[in-house]
């Protein structure tokens, strides 16, 4: 079946809707309006080159000293003991200390090293073999081990094993023992244990609580749980937003065609294109069915939302998003494929995804297809720079280097900055941040409050 083209009222409500987040499609536009911060003009700046190299053009030489000037400001503030970026300077002093960097790499891998050295004491002295042994010394021994572990004390543990090593009442576990005392995740996790006595290792620690709670603590939790509940309440806005276009939808066209929502809608494995990195869940779709004497009939798409609680995730989403979209367009058109909902399984048109054009996708063909809801506020000052390019340009290794000068007091000469500049211009593991106006252009094209669209809709139904 050919595509069908989209609803006159659903037309009409998404150019009523207010876009509140919207910004000017030139940056030029915003160069008079915004306060002169290092990270505005960084993002001017780098909006600028982009221009001119689409145009074909060199970048002058003036806006490559305006980037590198602005760029020092924004390390020299975020070194800024008083209301610096803690995150920033614990990547300094990784930076500068081989031993923080050891302390650093450590422990991204503790947790898998945890886990096997707890199976390797589970093997021998799980609680439940304990209790299947007599009362006595080899009992005794094993309960000594299995609390060592508990305790995460791996010193004590090493010490525990050896000293069990040396007990003829548990021979037999001898192996198993010696295996764990060699065990390569034990050795790193008492080097781990012995570095987190340094004085600079407690300072880069006390540099990323001040960033946020630890993993796996009790205050990360809770923090965790309260940014689901707000998740699910974002969802929850725009499923209810699409429920009453839906409404609206059927009032208008009755005989013509039916309307529905679904959430958390997956993508079934059988669309033979990759799954890699692209969405695979969509937040709520609005779904288009017309008469047919088909005793189960298919569905097609009309309007997919994702809810976001802040441009800054929804601008990381998008690559994922138009991946998402890509692997939808390689349905097979006479194929009708079942998808999974919350509101059970819908069969959708293999033609009408495989008509979700991509190219189009990328450019104003998105804006009838896709939404993202957003109930945060609208800034006074949008914020031009994103937190991923802020953060790739403050991690360049010349950032580094230059930060690090400035924190031990020696001259440090925004010259050798250079390097990003370039990068920025010729590498393509820069491209993201040389073209991020235009992705945070286009994402906030795409946003709108829930409320916003509620208003759109009754004024389109109107």
């Amino acid at each position: 079946m050919p595509p069908l083209p989209s609803p006159p009222l659903l037309n009409a409500t998404l150019r009523a809707v207010a876009r509140r987040y919207r910004l000017p499609a030139s940056a030029a536009e915003l160069s008079g309006q915004q306060a002169a911060s290092p990270a505005t003009t960084l993002a001017l700046a780098i909006e600028h080159s982009r221009a001119a190299m689409a145009s074909g053009e060199t970048p002058a030489a003036a806006l490559k000293d305006r980037f590198i000037d602005a760029l020092a400001h924004l390390i020299r503030e975020a070194l800024r003991t008083d209301a610096g970026d803690p995150v920033f300077q614990a990547m300094v002093m990784r930076h500068r200390a081989t031993h923080v960097r050891e302390y650093a790499s450590l422990s991204a891998g503790a947790d898998p090293d945890r886990r096997q050295v707890y199976m390797a004491v589970n093997a021998i002295a799980h609680p439940g073999r304990q209790q299947r042994l007599a009362p006595g010394p080899q009992r005794e021994a094993l309960a000594r081990l299995h609390a060592s572990t508990s305790a995460s004390s791996w010193s004590a543990l090493h010490d525990t094993v050896r000293g069990l090593l040396d007990m003829p009442e548990i021979a037999s576990e001898a192996p198993g023992l010696a295996r764990l005392l060699d065990s390569p995740a034990l050795k790193r996790l008492q080097r781990l244990e012995a570095l987190e006595a340094d004085d600079l290792v407690r300072q880069y620690r006390e540099l990323w609580d001040r960033h946020g709670p630890r993993s796996g603590s009790a205050t990360a939790s809770a923090q965790g749980a309260a940014a689901r509940q707000r998740g699910a309440a974002t969802e929850a806005q725009a499923a209810q937003a699409l429920e009453a276009l839906a409404q609206r939808l059927n009032e208008a066209e009755r005989a013509q065609a039916s309307y529905r929502v679904v959430t958390s809608m997956r993508v079934p494995a059988s669309i033979p294109a990759t799954h890699e990195r692209a969405k695979t869940e969509w937040d709520a779709v609005l779904l288009r069915q017309l008469p047919a004497s088909d005793a189960a009939p298919a569905w097609e798409i009309c309007l997919l939302a994702e809810a976001k609680a802040s441009v800054d995730a929804a601008t990381t989403d998008l690559p994922k998003l138009l991946r998402g979209l890509h692997l939808l367009a390689h349905a097979d058109k006479d194929v009708v494929y079942a998808f999974e909902t919350q509101q059970g399984t819908v069969r959708l048109h293999g033609a009408s995804l495989s008509a979700l054009r991509t190219d189009e996708a990328s450019q104003a063909g998105l804006a009838g297809l896709v939404l993202y809801c957003c109930d945060a506020p609208a800034e006074a000052r949008p914020r031009l720079l994103s937190a991923a390019s802020r953060m790739q340009l403050l991690s360049a290794q010349a950032s580094l280097e230059f930060a690090s000068d400035l924190w031990e007091g020696q001259p440090a000469e925004a010259a050798i900055l250079a390097p990003v500049w370039h990068g920025l211009l010729e590498s393509p593991r820069w491209r993201s941040v040389l073209n991020q106006y235009p992705a945070l252009w286009q994402v906030r094209e795409l946003m709108v409050h829930p409320d916003d669209l509620l208003a759109a809709i009754h004024q389109a139904g109107a």
